[in-house]
């Protein structure tokens, strides 16, 4: 849902953008740290205060994978820790925090500490809050909030009515969103049973994956564990010749190492050619491996699903990948 009332909030005075809209001055596109940072948080807290917002729900979280591009080095824990009782962990989409932590999720942003999310109200849609490059926020509203305008205008910030936050979650028509319910369960624990499946990519936030190797018996039990509305892919089983998968890393390109230590712990790496022989010592003394292709169009997992939340809604609003024509009908 597009609110009515969207504003850019920035440190950056309109006076000195050119005929373009871009920023000629000398303002920093670091975080300060300090007083500017401060004044960010303030205007998010006045039209929250204004909008009558007193939570904020984690929508879409996102950790750095292949690389950060953040104007600052990531931290340890990505900025989240001592933010969830639970610990990392409750860093998942629809998990809702009161607005003091909701800030703080905004100033590890604005830092470029690693994690990053869209904040918003998720029930009858009223307030918004996306955290972009550069110190560019987005408040949105279902009502003027002249007040906190005007608060923010007295922080020392700019706000500019804007017809839309370019951070709106946009979905793809072309993708899937079939609910991981008792029925692709079920399915998953044929093909597990029939030999053509036994590794499952449950990726709890934008990328970062847990991997579990599924036998018939551990089905249910990793379904247990499975984190709120992620997202799942369903993949054939490792290989025990890991010598045979180490051969078959191509000369070039971007591939995802999976293997199973000797303890039963599994991990995984995307690498391409100049890693390759990291990737291989690593692997080598694995007891099962696979590889991946790393390239969306390349990766084509057997079969897909989206958690759906405990009363059975598909609530998240991501998708996964299109799997092969027989994907739609896992187990079939």
């Amino acid at each position: 849902m597009q609110l009515p009332y969207v504003y850019r909030v920035t440190k950056y005075d309109p006076a000195d953008r050119d005929a373009y809209g871009r920023y000629q001055g000398t303002a920093d596109t670091l975080s300060d740290h300090g007083e500017v940072e401060a004044a960010y948080l303030r205007s998010v807290a006045a039209f929250a205060g204004a909008t009558g917002v007193g939570h904020l729900t984690v929508r879409e979280p996102q950790l750095p994978s292949l690389a950060h591009f953040g104007l600052e080095p990531p931290v340890d824990g990505f900025g989240l820790d001592g933010l969830f009782p639970g610990g990392p962990a409750g860093f998942h989409d629809g998990a809702e925090v009161p607005l003091d932590v909701g800030l703080e999720l905004v100033r590890a942003m604005l830092r470029d500490n690693g994690a990053w999310c869209r904040l918003e109200v998720e029930v009858e849609v009223t307030f918004a809050v996306h955290v972009g490059w550069d110190q560019y926020l987005y408040i949105g509203s279902d009502r003027p909030c002249d007040e906190a305008l005007a608060r923010t205008r007295a922080l020392g910030l700019f706000p500019e009515r804007v017809d839309s936050s370019p951070y709106e979650m946009e979905t793809d028509d072309e993708g899937v969103q079939r609910p991981g319910d008792e029925d692709f369960w079920a399915a998953l624990h044929r093909a597990v049973a029939a030999g053509s499946a036994g590794l499952l990519e449950e990726q709890y936030v934008e990328g970062a994956s847990r991997w579990h190797r599924l036998t018939p018996d551990s089905v249910a039990t990793v379904r247990a564990g499975i984190g709120p509305r992620a997202r799942l892919y369903v993949w054939p089983d490792l290989s025990a010749d890991v010598d045979g998968v180490l051969r078959a890393l191509p000369t070039e390109g971007l591939v995802e190492g999976v293997w199973q230590d000797q303890d039963g712990r599994i991990h995984s790496a995307v690498a391409d050619e100049d890693d390759f022989p990291e990737l291989t010592a690593r692997m080598s003394a694995a007891g099962a491996a696979a590889l991946l292709p790393a390239y969306a169009d390349e990766r084509v997992p057997l079969f897909t699903a989206v958690m759906p939340d405990s009363d059975g809604v598909v609530r998240a609003r991501w998708r996964t990948e299109q799997g092969p024509p027989q994907g739609n009908k896992p187990g079939s």
